[in-house]
């Protein structure tokens, strides 16, 4: 068993010396370099660069909340324009219609609408019957662009 260990050892190393010594002897070919740019014929305009468009400063997070509250884009954000989106909301919850919003009112209101939930009327909301209690998403409106 040892011969042959050592038979296929030096075999090897017969192989790797043989590639080293073919490797040694390949021809090195040499490149050639390239050859130089050719000169153009022709001259190029020189183009005007274009013109830069406008620039429009970024409103911040606040500049556009006042903008939304400024109905009437004057400027100033009136007492009637800040209440106005608020006074559907109210006006379902006051049903005695005095302009006043008592503990009663909004009890009801939120009795009313826990009971439209409970649809099995166990008395509790299950996570699917709590999901129907959430607000409906508000349709933004399309651009018209």
């Amino acid at each position: 068993m040892l011969r042959f260990l050592a038979g296929v050892m030096s075999a090897l190393l017969f192989v790797g010396a043989g590639f080293f010594v073919w490797k040694s002897r390949a021809e090195q070919q040499e490149i050639a370099p390239p050859p130089p740019p050719r000169q153009a014929n022709y001259v190029t305009p020189a183009l005007a660069p274009p013109p830069m468009p406008p620039s429009a400063p970024e409103k911040t997070k606040e500049q556009k909340r006042f903008a939304r509250a400024d109905k009437d884009d004057d400027g100033r954000i009136t007492r009637a324009e800040l209440m106005q989106p608020r006074q559907k909301a109210f006006a379902k919850l006051d049903t005695n219609g005095n302009g006043a919003l008592s503990f009663e009112e909004w009890a009801v209101k939120t009795g009313e609408k826990f009971a439209g939930a409970d649809k099995d009327r166990s008395g509790w909301l299950s996570p699917v019957e709590y999901q129907t209690t959430a607000p409906k998403p508000v349709k933004k409106k399309a651009c018209a662009c």
